[in-house]
């Protein structure tokens, strides 16, 4: 997503979370202008947020109303698999350390099995 949003100038944006400000009565035409920038740049990251998910995950994302917000549901979202994925890659790198050749195991057997753990932990 990173990828995604870094060429279009968004990054900045969904990280720093710049909020729409109440009063703009006491802005000078360049501080308005500054803010009508961020404010286009929000929705463009908003928008690519949007565009990057599929639909089961765009419906966690659809209430938020700012870029931080999307990005931090979708990151609370995916840590969860993270943490799936390192825990079935130490389990594969256990299983792998502990391969040995079986009695009466042909030497293509066992190098099938090697293979097969090791295609699963690329």
């Amino acid at each position: 997503m990173k990828a995604l949003l870094g060429p279009q100038d968004a990054l900045d944006v969904v990280e720093n979370d710049y909020s729409e400000s109440e009063g703009t009565g006491g802005l000078t035409y360049a501080q308005k202008d500054a803010l009508k920038d961020l404010w286009k740049k929000e929705k463009k990251a908003l928008f690519f947020i949007y565009q990057g998910v599929d639909e089961s995950t765009f419906k966690k994302i659809a209430n938020a109303t700012t870029s931080k917000q999307a990005w931090e549901i979708l990151q609370n979202f995916y840590k969860g698999a993270d943490r799936v994925k390192k825990v079935r890659l130490q389990t594969l790198r256990k299983e792998f350390e502990c391969l040995e050749m079986k009695k009466k195991e042909s030497i293509s057997d066992y190098f099938i099995r090697v293979q097969s753990v090791m295609n699963q932990l690329r």
